[in-house]
């Protein structure tokens, strides 16, 4: 970081350079224009931050981001009970609603496996997601985590544990580039890939 910047500009750059696809470049860039054009915006912004950490919370249910003690989807009576998709972050539950074919519940793991970064099962809710399967009437668990290598060991995971009380489960058609985020996946191939899911061995 340059030496010309305050600290205080030096921890803000610091700061944004947390948001995914930002560098230092980009990062300086955002604080000086917030701080020299837009200061009633900034201000604004951190207001909003502030009052999201407050607010937001994780569904009791499906662990999706919420304001209450359940979410919308998990609230809404028009759902289907028996269909339940099994995805990464609240991101690719936005990109899943996008398509329009979905009408099932979610379970948000809010991450995946990763044995190296020390990330297990119970890190992600992998116990709660059991809990829920035995305690439900799911007919089919759809696994939509990214098609990464640690998607595909997550998703190898609880296909074992779904399998294991008998509910049927089935995998996301890989219309979905190898190493791809759902929430960086237009619709269209998003809505085929759902469209086209497969029962997963």
């Amino acid at each position: 970081m340059s030496s010309s910047l305050t600290p205080a500009i030096d921890q803000l750059v610091r700061c944004l350079r947390y948001l995914p696809g930002v560098g230092a470049k980009s990062a300086t860039r955002m604080a000086l224009n917030l701080l020299e054009r837009d200061q009633g915006r900034a201000a604004d912004l951190a207001i909003a931050i502030s009052d999201a950490l407050t607010r937001v919370r994780r569904c009791s249910r499906c662990q999706n981001f919420c304001e209450a003690d359940l979410c919308s989807i998990c609230e809404s009576p028009k759902r289907d009970d028996r269909v339940l998709c099994v995805v990464e972050s609240p991101t690719d539950v936005l990109a899943i609603e996008q398509t329009s074919d979905y009408s099932g519940r979610y379970f948000v793991l809010m991450g995946h496996l990763s044995p190296i970064d020390g990330i297990g099962p119970e890190d992600i809710g992998v116990d709660k997601l059991k809990q829920l399967l035995q305690e439900s009437a799911v007919s089919e668990l759809i696994l939509a985590t990214n098609p990464t290598v640690e998607g595909e060991a997550t998703a190898h995971f609880i296909a074992h544990i779904a399998k294991d009380l008998n509910i049927p489960v089935s995998r996301i058609a890989h219309g979905i580039p190898l190493g791809g985020e759902l929430g960086m996946i237009d619709s269209g191939t998003l809505s085929h890939a759902l469209q086209g899911r497969k029962p997963f061995a």
